[in-house]
């Protein structure tokens, strides 16, 4: 069975001096082996249902399904864990630990899941290799370019072997050049068993997805897809 991601009736409110709702009753299957766009001008909720999908937060009301198991927001360190071990996440700033090396950053995310340290710097030695960046393993964030740290920030999120990808603009402040090659890198991770997920503005990128959703008043709508 293909499907890896379940969302039922999905609801995302946030109240400040008024309620706001910016998902709506979202209901959408996301399967193995597919890269996802999602597009929506800005304020549409790309990165609330990101921050949703990555357990990072909860929605106001509706289920997640994770191969047919049920998501229990209330168990936040069953969560964390599940997150480690299952999901990979690329933000459009890098995020990097700015005290570390690059080989560090990517690492200390396998340590988190509970893997060994040795393997964990052998796998990462393994990925710096795969981003073109064994060079600059020992370097800090600060001594690298904006597209160096976007190739450590998807190193990062692959250490642990992920099912699930999910990227945050992961090239919106790149230039063109260096943001296509870091689309291709992030393009090239997928497999049968993995899917990606990517928020992004550019429809040059959105159109090379196997599946072009767009976020409308809250809700999720199919522009095209490829089965």
């Amino acid at each position: 069975m293909n499907n890896l991601i379940q969302l039922s009736n999905i609801n995302k409110s946030f109240v400040t001096k008024k309620k706001i709702n910016v998902l709506k009753k979202i209901n959408y299957k996301f399967n193995k082996g597919k890269i996802y766009s999602l597009i929506g001008p800005s304020g549409s909720g790309k990165s609330t249902l990101l921050n949703i999908l990555s357990l990072i937060d909860r929605p106001s009301s509706g289920s997640i399904a994770i191969e047919n198991n049920y998501i229990d927001f209330k168990n936040s360190k069953k969560n964390d864990l599940l997150r480690a071990k299952k999901i990979g996440i690329i933000y459009q700033q890098d995020n990097l630990l700015h005290d570390f090396t690059a080989i560090e950053n990517i690492y200390l995310a396998s340590l988190a899941a509970g893997n060994n340290k040795e393997i964990s710097i052998s796998k990462s030695k393994n990925l710096l290799k795969k981003v073109g960046l064994t060079n600059r393993s020992n370097h800090f964030p600060s001594e690298l370019s904006g597209g160096e740290k976007q190739r450590i920030s998807i190193a990062r999120a692959l250490i642990n072997d992920p099912q699930i990808i999910l990227a945050d603009e992961p090239t919106g402040s790149l230039d063109i050049e260096t943001a296509k090659g870091i689309f291709e890198l992030l393009k090239n991770q997928i497999n049968h068993n993995r899917l990606i997920i990517f928020a992004t503005h550019n429809r040059f990128f959105a159109d090379k997805s196997d599946c072009l959703l767009e976020i409308v008043n809250g809700n999720i709508r199919t522009i095209n897809g490829r089965v």
